[in-house]
């Protein structure tokens, strides 16, 4: 009879993270399972704008409690491979959901009027300039990171910040709490990141 291997260190670091341990979080998952977060980046489809994002995306999935279980995902971890093994699924698991989904979303180009091109134009630059760049509030406190928000002159906008990056909803939650389809949500994500980098740089100037 053949004898799974059960990989004992795999499953401390698995309740650690499960347990909210900051130092193997920060040097086990952040750290250590960085080249294999950035491969699959690399690779696969994401909705995500870096590496970055991705992992914390990832960290969410399989950490964040179910809301009928109250159980996570790693949970599930049995030690019966390695935990780099078992995130790589789930990572590519996620890489193919959000793949399949982008392929069922309606394909169309937006009519933009004339007068309008102009504006359409400067947003487009905007995009260009900062719908990329990752939005951490870490070095903010929560006070902070809402008087930011509350200067974002699009409160849509703003909502969609508050809801994905300091209430830490997914992409998928954050457009249903808003009631906007994921085409729609996709498009005004990266605008809504654009004005609030603007905001934001603004007031570390002062």
């Amino acid at each position: 009879m053949d004898v799974k291997k059960i990989y004992f260190e795999d499953l401390q670091i698995a309740q650690a993270l499960i347990h909210r341990d900051e130092r193997v979080t920060r040097n086990y998952f952040y750290r250590k399972c960085y080249p294999l977060f950035k491969s699959i980046y690399n690779s696969y489809y994401t909705d995500c704008a870096g590496c970055k994002e991705f992992m914390d995306e990832i960290y969410i999935i399989v950490l964040a409690p179910d809301r009928k279980t109250g159980k996570c995902q790693m949970e599930n971890f049995r030690g019966e491979s390695t935990l780099a093994s078992w995130l790589k699924t789930a990572c590519l698991y996620y890489c193919y959901r959000k793949y399949e989904l982008k392929n069922r979303m309606p394909r169309y180009e937006r009519l933009i009027p004339g007068n309008d091109r102009e504006k359409e134009n400067d947003r487009d630059r905007d995009e260009e300039k900062y719908g990329s760049v990752e939005i951490n509030f870490n070095h903010l406190n929560r006070e902070d990171a809402l008087v930011i928000l509350k200067q974002m002159p699009n409160k849509r906008y703003s909502e969609i910040i508050r809801l994905r990056y300091l209430e830490l909803l997914t992409h998928e939650e954050t457009a249903k709490a808003l009631g906007m389809t994921m085409e729609n949500y996709y498009n005004k994500h990266k605008l809504a990141k654009a004005q609030y980098v603007r905001i934001h740089g603004k007031e570390e100037q002062r």
